[in-house]
């Protein structure tokens, strides 16, 4: 796991941003996704996928929908990192 501190966040990530994640059992916030374990980083993408990948899910309830875009792309970001380390 990288050792990254809160002051290598950049700020807009910083902000307190939050996703509900029944699979994890309990809310994440974005400046958390850096330092997640490997196997909480899965959960939390493949949850947030499974939301965006529902057009559905967008008209139910933009908020949630637009937040697990953030969330899955700043895993995505933070996943490729720790492969190419």
């Amino acid at each position: 796991m990288n050792n990254i501190n809160y002051r290598d966040i950049p700020p807009q990530e910083s902000k307190e941003k939050w996703f509900k994640s029944h699979l994890l059992g309990r809310e994440v916030e974005l400046r958390e996704v850096y330092e997640l374990p490997q196997d909480q980083l899965d959960l939390l993408m493949a949850e947030t996928a499974e939301l965006r990948s529902d057009p559905d899910n967008r008209d139910r309830n933009l908020g949630k929908y637009c937040t697990a875009g953030y969330f899955l792309e700043l895993a995505r970001i933070v996943d490729k990192r720790r492969m190419e380390n």
